[in-house]
């Protein structure tokens, strides 16, 4: 677990620390170098320091004075004078050790750009005098964040910069995970600068923080984790079937298919492997399906509902999530035919699993991380939120940037509510199991996109390699 900080926060630390802010400006300025000497930075190298008035610039005015002592040819470019006591020190010293300070001026030649103008600080896109250096074709290293990109909300103004590479100090902050910030950012580099502590917004998944849980050798297939899918409606067949293959792949013992009577041969010729269930009728199903489907879902631990189930089965949904008090993966039209005082009436636990547009359906707002968490709190569901980032908020908020452009492709998400509800199914919490699944769905797809195939049926049979 990786904590992500408010720009508030992490000021609010700075000022709470007991080390002198010339300390902590000197062991950031040391880290800014040591990023800058990975990137090339050595004797002879061209390195111009964009330094601005704040402490963002002191940093920088830092770097220059180790980076002068490594060999480098640096040269800090001055916006203004600084204004803080701990940047004008700074300053001092970088003249004392003979690095060439001057009054800010257009482009020139340079290996490595050191952007130190304004971190986080600087709101409304950049000054006119410092536009001419986005176009320089020397790559970028960021003291905090790229200037013009916001530190909370990952916004880039237009005339923003993009680096190569940023190094940030204490911890990872919002701006850092969310909108445009990871494109902007390029490779992060957190640096220990000796604060500690601090309140997260969220929590960024690693590796540790989804667990899969193990098999015992005695189990069988149905205290290995039993999971129904149910969905199905013409044209729309193959979504439950990818969502049933994916918790088959993904370490469910046993799965189910339930789809209307209409459709039960064609999905059993397509997926034998499935335990094929008739909810009967025709193509569609409606809430007189409901009491069959309720009772047949009792020999399962966990439902998915909603995969491919169609836009007029909202009785349906309603009707189902009202009957089961287990377990309930909601997804695709089974968000679309529920509503918030259905979900806050659930007698048992739910997750939910909402791209952008079903989440304004759902919601009646837009879809972030902090309305997620209301959702959360507002239904007492778990809110699996798809985008890139993913956020999973329980309310706790965590998020989840292990997936890539590979996973925009049709039915994927069908494949993650298979892999939550198989992970939910063979003991995880909620939580933990869309935690979970969402970092291993991610972690799969980059996978297959290093194959060249991207599709969610060759995500559908490669997500079992991660299974365990």
């Amino acid at each position: 677990m990786r904590p992500v900080l408010t720009a508030a926060e992490a000021s609010r630390l700075d000022a709470a620390s007991s080390v002198p802010v010339g300390v902590l400006m000197e062991r950031a300025g040391l880290a800014v170098s040591l990023a800058a000497a990975a990137m090339g930075a050595g004797y002879g190298i061209r390195v111009v320091v964009l330094a601005g008035p704040g402490n963002n610039g002191g940093d920088g005015y830092v770097a220059a004075r180790y980076l002068r002592r490594r060999g480098a040819a640096v040269k800090v470019l001055a916006l203004a004078r600084p204004r803080t006591g701990a940047a004008r020190q700074a300053e001092r010293a970088a003249r004392w050790a003979d690095v060439a300070v001057e009054h800010w001026g257009p482009p020139e030649p340079a290996d490595l750009i050191v952007d130190a103008l304004f971190g986080g600080g600087q709101r409304g896109g950049l000054p006119s005098q410092v536009r001419p250096w986005l176009d320089h074709p020397a790559p970028v290293l960021a003291v905090d964040i790229p200037s013009g990109v916001d530190l909370d909300s990952g916004s880039a103004a237009e005339d923003s910069f993009r680096a190569a590479a940023t190094v940030t100090f204490h911890a990872l902050k919002v701006g850092h995970v969310i909108g445009e910030g990871p494109d902007r950012c390029g490779r992060l580099v957190v640096a220990d600068i000796g604060l500690s502590g601090g309140e997260p917004a969220m929590r960024l998944t690693e590796e540790e923080d989804a667990p899969r849980p193990s098999r015992s050798r005695t189990t069988h297939k149905w205290a290995a984790g039993a999971v129904l899918v149910i969905g199905g409606s013409p044209g729309l067949v193959g979504a439950p079937i990818l969502a049933a293959r994916s918790a088959l792949a993904f370490g469910a013992g046993a799965v189910g298919l339930a789809v209307p009577g209409g459709l039960f041969s064609v999905a059993a010729t397509i997926a034998p492997e499935l335990l094929g269930r008739s909810l009967g009728g025709g193509e569609r199903l409606g809430p007189e399906s409901a009491d069959a489907a309720a009772d047949m879902a009792h020999r399962f631990d966990v439902v998915v509902l909603g995969p491919g189930l169609g836009p007029k089965t909202g009785g349906f949904g309603r009707s189902f999530a009202q009957l089961w008090h287990g377990p309930l993966v909601l997804d695709a039209d089974g968000l679309n035919g529920i509503d918030l005082d259905t979900l806050a009436r659930r007698k048992g636990p739910t997750v939910l699993t909402p791209h952008a547009g079903e989440f304004r359906r759902l919601a009646g707002a837009e879809a972030d991380h902090e309305r997620a968490s209301a959702l959360s709190e507002e239904t007492g569901a778990v809110v699996l939120l798809k985008g890139n980032p993913t956020f999973v908020a329980s309310p706790e908020l965590w998020v989840v940037n292990s997936g890539g452009p590979e996973l925009a492709t049709i039915g994927t998400g069908d494949v993650l509510a298979g892999m939550v509800a198989a992970l939910w199914a063979r003991g995880l919490g909620p939580a933990e199991a869309a935690r979970s699944g969402a970092y291993w769905h991610g972690r799969a797809g980059s996978q297959m996109g290093a194959t060249g195939s991207r599709t969610a049926l060759a995500l559908a049979d490669l997500v079992g390699r991660w299974a365990w």
